[in-house]
């Protein structure tokens, strides 16, 4: 029988394991603020195109959270901690596009889709970086980056003529 106190938490690499945080983690933050800012503009969104944007806020809250358990859950396999705190989120992202108050449907979405474009640059960063260190951790960038610019060409959706 194997000793818990002598078996590692994981038999990942520390190096491939300090790479894939230093990668994964601002995705991790980015996606949980932009889950955060989304239900803000989700509540605040107004104008005649309301319910179509509210829905699809709410989808892109949902697939935000999901992405960012994503990567936070690969990095802790990989044995090392997330702080994705709401603070953490406020210090190290950057400044939300996003309004406090209710905002007309155009300009929600201009706001919401900066916020995203934040997001996919990060991600794309990090599909780049992984390549040399975790090619499963790479697969999981690529999956977010997916994620997010399907949700962000349904929101463009509403803008284009």
């Amino acid at each position: 029988m194997t000793n818990i106190n002598t078996t590692p938490a994981t038999a990942a690499d520390p190096t491939v394991a300090a790479a894939t945080a230093q990668f994964l983690t601002p995705l991790v933050l980015g996606l949980q603020g932009l889950a955060v800012n989304g239900k803000q503009a989700h509540w605040n969104v107004r104008g005649s195109n309301f319910i179509a944007i509210h829905e699809l806020l709410d989808s892109l809250v949902s697939n935000a959270q999901s992405s960012a358990d994503l990567a936070a859950e690969r990095i802790v396999a990989l044995g090392l901690p997330v702080d994705a705190r709401v603070a953490t989120i406020a210090t190290k992202t950057p400044a939300t596009a996003v309004p406090a108050g209710f905002t007309q449907w155009e300009t929600m979405i201009r706001d919401v889709i900066a916020d995203m474009d934040s997001v996919i640059n990060d991600t794309q960063a990090a599909i780049d970086g992984l390549d040399e260190f975790d090619l499963t951790s790479q697969d999981i960038a690529i999956a977010i980056k997916a994620s997010l610019e399907k949700d962000r060409w349904f929101l463009f959706a509403h803008l284009a003529e």
